[in-house]
């Protein structure tokens, strides 16, 4: 099953399925019973009033990936736990050209063939992009920074 962002933070996997809601400590996570595809507009429908607060959104993979949780829920329903197994290595590349595309940016790194796509363009002190790298390809940038770190790894 492919989970779907946003995915948010659950702070425990004390969480029951029962009667289509699923609850966490006494508090509804999610009520299944409503109609509607994603978990917002269920908990917005419930008539349940004691609703488990989801305070922290997680919208792409690297916010994932630095984050120090283990159970997530995605904007789908599913209730998930990611654990960090693997070390990918994080190679640092200077930024070579940014290109504004409709409230996005397409970022070009030296020695990298194949743009990134980026939310937030980087800010002109921010000339240089860690890389994680996944068998040995560049797999997705890490983080942006303004002066070039040593290659180091990453748990993914």
């Amino acid at each position: 099953m492919k989970r779907k962002f946003p995915f948010y933070v659950v702070h425990t996997d004390n969480v029951e399925l029962i009667d289509g809601i699923l609850w966490i400590e006494d508090q509804v996570l999610d009520d299944k019973n409503m109609s509607g595809e994603t978990l917002g507009k269920r908990r917005l429908q419930t008539p349940m009033k004691s609703l488990y607060p989801l305070k922290y959104m997680i919208t792409d993979t690297v916010e994932l990936i630095k984050h120090r949780g283990n159970f997530y829920i995605d904007s789908t329903g599913h209730f998930f736990r990611y654990y960090k197994q693997k070390s990918l290595p994080l190679k640092y590349h200077k930024i070579r050209k940014v290109e504004k595309k409709r409230g996005r940016s397409v970022v070009w790194l030296k020695g990298i063939n194949n743009p990134y796509d980026f939310a937030r363009p980087p800010s002109p002190q921010e000339t240089w992009a860690g890389v994680l790298y996944r068998s040995g390809i560049p797999w997705l940038i890490y983080e942006v920074c303004e002066e070039r770190k040593k290659d180091t790894w990453r748990k993914v």
